[in-house]
Order: C-alpha cells, then sequence, then structure tokens
C-alpha cells in the first residue's frame, strides 16, 4: 500500500512542476530553490543517527584524521554531523599562529604543509581570513566569483608572512602516527602541492577542496589533482559544489575520494581497515555505495543491508 500510494504521489508531484516552475521564474526565484532543495538533498542521510552502529564496530578504536586548513577546529565546515566527532583522533594543520593558538587538539601543527620541506609566503587576508592562501588572490577573476565590487576589498592582502613548511609524510611521522585514515585538506589552492607530500600513508576517505576557477594567481590545474589521485588509485564518489560562478558550473567543489575498490590493491586497504572504512562510510551518508563495497567485497554487516538511501529518493 504504501509503494501504491508513494508512486501516486510522484505522479502528482510531475504533472504539478512544470506549472510550479514556471511561478519561480515569473518571481526570479527558481535557482534559489533549486540550490536549497539540492542542498537538503545532499544531507538527506543526516535522518539517521549511525553512532550505535558505528560505536559498535569500532569498538574502542579511533579513526585517525588530518585536518588541513583547520581554522575554527575539527570539522569546522559541519560537512558531517558534529555528532561523530567523537569517533575521530583528529590532527589539526594551522600555519596562522594566532589562530592556531585558538586549537583544542592533542596534535596540532604549527606548520604549513607542501610538497617539500621549504620557507614560503603566506598571503594573509585579515578581512577574510579563510581565504588567506599561499597564493596571492587574483582581482581580475573576482567577477568570474560573483564578487561585488564593493566587496573586493575583502580580498586585500592585509600582510605576508614567511611560514615553515613540510610534508604530511615528515610531519606525522614525528608524531609516531603510522596509519592515516581520514584526510581533508581546505587550503585555497595549495591542495595538489600539499597530496604530492603524502607518501606512503593512503588515506581510506579523503576530502579535497578543488578549484575549477581559480581567485588565486598560478593555482596548479584541477586536472591535475584529480590525475595525481588517480594514479595513487583513489577513486571520486561525490562532488558538493561551494561558492558561486558565473559559468554554469561551481567555482570550486568539496570532492569525496576512497581507494579503488574494482582494484586489487584498493580492496585490500578495505578489507584491511573494514570498521574504519564501514565507519567513515556511513557518517558520509554513503550508503548504498558502501552496500555495493561490502558485497563486492564480500563484508558481511547485517545491520546495514535494510538501510534505504534517503539521498536517492
Amino acid at each position: 500500500m504504501k509503494k501504491i500510494i508513494q508512486r501516486f504521489a510522484r505522479s502528482l508531484i510531475k504533472i504539478a512542476l512544470p506549472f510550479f516552475f514556471k511561478i519561480l521564474i515569473i518571481f526570479k526565484i527558481n535557482r534559489r530553490v533549486i540550490n536549497y532543495l539540492i542542498e537538503k538533498s545532499y544531507f538527506s542521510n543526516n535522518k539517521y543517527n549511525f553512532s550505535s552502529l558505528i560505536k559498535k564496530i569500532l569498538k574502542d578504536i579511533k579513526i585517525i584524521a588530518l585536518d588541513v586548513g583547520a581554522q575554527g577546529g575539527f570539522n569546522s565546515d559541519n560537512f558531517f554531523s558534529k555528532k561523530y566527532n567523537l569517533f575521530f583522533e583528529e590532527i589539526l594543520v594551522e600555519p596562522i599562529k594566532s589562530e592556531a593558538d585558538k586549537l583544542e587538539s592533542k596534535f596540532i601543527i604549527k606548520k604549513g604543509l607542501w610538497s617539500k620541506k621549504e620557507k614560503r609566503k603566506l598571503y594573509i587576508l585579515d578581512n577574510r581570513l579563510g581565504s588567506s592562501s599561499m597564493y596571492e588572490p587574483n582581482e581580475l577573476n573576482f567577477d568570474l566569483h560573483d564578487i561585488e565590487q564593493e566587496d573586493f576589498g575583502n580580498y586585500n592582502v592585509t600582510r605576508t608572512t614567511e611560514i615553515e613548511c613540510d610534508t604530511i609524510d615528515n610531519q606525522l611521522s614525528e608524531l609516531n602516527i603510522k596509519n592515516l585514515d581520514y584526510l581533508k585538506i581546505d587550503t585555497q589552492g595549495a591542495e595538489f602541492e600539499i597530496l604530492k607530500g603524502l607518501g606512503s600513508y593512503r588515506p581510506l576517505l579523503l576530502k579535497i577542496e578543488v578549484q575549477f576557477f581559480s581567485m588565486y594567481k598560478d593555482v596548479p590545474s584541477w586536472h591535475k589533482l584529480i590525475s595525481y589521485l588517480s594514479d595513487l588509485n583513489y577513486v571520486l564518489i561525490d562532488l558538493k559544489d561551494i561558492g558561486s560562478h558565473s559559468s554554469r558550473i561551481p567555482a570550486e567543489a568539496d570532492m569525496i575520494f576512497i581507494p579503488n575498490f574494482d582494484d586489487e590493491a584498493g580492496r585490500k586497504l578495505i578489507k584491511k581497515n573494514q570498521e574504519k572504512f564501514t565507519s567513515l562510510m556511513l557518517i558520509f551518508g554513503q550508503i548504498k555505495l558502501l552496500q555495493i563495497i561490502l558485497k563486492k567485497l564480500k563484508i558481511n554487516y547485517e545491520e546495514l543491508k535494510e538501510l534505504e538511501d534517503q539521498y536517492f529518493n
């Protein structure tokens, strides 16, 4: 009976949507409504609370997380629900001293990360501190990012400072961190160079900010980053738009990568760390794909078989 009602409701909505859309266009709010619905749809699996299940899967094991660009603390962008933060042992990276001093964590790296150990210039934007970067802002591209002329001043470089940089590999080794499970990089264009310093670490899930149209000078093209991760045997499984842009694609996106589950090396990495991998996929709401991967790898979690991925409804 439930399925019959759902099919009937879908049919009615299909008939009504064209008329509703015409009204939205008249009032010039069609994109706003669509963007709102897309945002709500993206996080639709937040209706679940997997805390008890994850606790059962992980037992007392912590997911080792490296948060590069940790201004505001771990998971400060609320990309996943903060109720899951307790399952992580976080390592925070923040090269701006005033911001690093505000962080509270067992492990804080107060350096910049890069592809090699060296000193580099950091361009600081005090009016918009989160947009500070290893790359200089390029005012010629501001209009492409729908930045209004009166807001250009927010992106002025107010000062520069020379910072010590090192690789992920070196810094984690110094902290005696043997394995890295989750890697998040949000560094305003420096993501590619930072990934080149990953060394032998192979996270189970990566969230990387990727710039399709950079507002900074000389940032490596986004396809180099994708190609590099592909060479490391990772596959892209998700993409979430960031910001507006004058083209019909986003200026930037948060991309989610996991080991290539159709490859022997990727399958081996997942199976070796199946508890952490399963927990990360649940935390990020990747229910349907997780079910398929677990079936492919013959990993049995009975509690997950009947879960419905709300994103696809």
